[in-house]
């Protein structure tokens, strides 16, 4: 099954058949490449991270795009003391993501998450669906219930 596929089959057993993926032809890879492929602001693309927690717990940390993750924070927010972002080449190799185009869901386990507060100052953030072409539009507060995730505040300051 190929990334988006993988995206589109989590909504639809999440019971989000109602959530569009858009195709696009130009690269969403960077939170500027989306802001500028939609048209909304930086603020409104969804980051979606994949972290280790205490060096043994995969979890997602989603934020918002103009922000930068303290990984302190993030861990701390999920019980944990320390955490560092997955290295791109093991994120793909574990659950067939390239960076540019993590989704929040289409995971084979379901992974822990935690949302950058940020985000609901939104109605709708921008996420990609498993390439860096692909998009859907998401309300927070469902991204919220569809991750079974956490809010937190997770920007990095300074």
């Amino acid at each position: 099954m190929n990334p988006t596929d993988k995206v589109r089959s989590a909504l639809d057993s999440l019971g989000a058949n109602d959530i569009q993926i858009q195709i696009v032809e130009s690269t969403i890879f960077t939170v500027d490449d989306a802001a500028n492929t939609i048209g909304v602001s930086p603020s409104e693309i969804l980051k979606s991270l994949i972290f280790v927690i205490d060096k043994s717990e995969p979890c997602l940390v989603l934020m918002s795009g103009s922000n930068r993750v303290d990984s302190k924070l993030a861990a701390q927010s999920l019980g944990g003391r320390r955490g560092r972002m997955m290295p791109p080449e093991e994120v793909y190799q574990r659950y067939g993501f390239h960076v540019g185009g993590v989704p929040p869901i289409g995971y084979d386990q379901q992974l822990r998450a935690v949302l950058d507060e940020d985000l609901f100052a939104h109605k709708i953030v921008w996420s990609a669906a498993g390439t860096d072409h692909a998009f859907f539009p998401i309300e927070p507060h469902r991204l919220l219930a569809l991750t079974g995730g956490l809010r937190a505040c997770l920007k990095k300051e300074g």
